[in-house]
């Protein structure tokens, strides 16, 4: 019951946050469709652990401000190897070790391998994320396992 309401606070808290408006008629008419969306979802029974993570809390933010600095020198070295005369690419298809116990933190493992530049996560093979990476500095960085650690101490409780 807990993840019913807070989906619904989220949803709430969302459209108030994008509307921008706060006249009464306005409010009531978002909680309303808040409410009806929660309770489509909570008949599609699609309201569970993983669709409402609240137990990822606070320590997804820390990885989230991890990931940007990650994210910022992966985009620092894919402009030098862009704008080098030599153009210095050697593109290579990688395997990464995916440590994470749900599905949520594999999706989590890959999109954060995808949003890094240089690197994208191209599929699931058993344990392993399937990865196209621009340059073997790249796939060293991904191979190295840092995304993984910091995504599996998330994912713990």
């Amino acid at each position: 019951m807990i993840h019913v309401v807070s989906l619904g606070m989220v949803l709430v808290g969302l459209w108030l946050l994008l509307s921008g408006i706060y006249e009464p008629l306005l409010i009531s008419l978002g909680v309303a469709s808040s409410v009806l969306v929660v309770i489509v979802a909570h008949r599609m029974d699609v309201i569970d652990r993983e669709a409402v993570p609240l137990h990822l809390n606070l320590k997804i933010l820390g990885y989230w401000g991890w990931l940007a600095k990650e994210i910022t020198k992966a985009n620092i070295d894919v402009a030098k190897l862009i704008l080098s005369p030599e153009l210095p690419i050697s593109p290579l298809v990688i395997r990464v070790k995916a440590t994470q116990r749900s599905d949520m933190g594999r999706v989590i493992h890959a999109n954060s391998i995808t949003l890094t530049p240089g690197t994208v996560a191209m599929d699931f093979d058993g344990e392993d994320i399937i990865v196209h990476a621009i340059s073997r500095e790249a796939a060293a960085g991904t191979l190295e396992g840092s995304i993984d650690r910091n995504v599996t101490a998330v994912e713990e409780r």
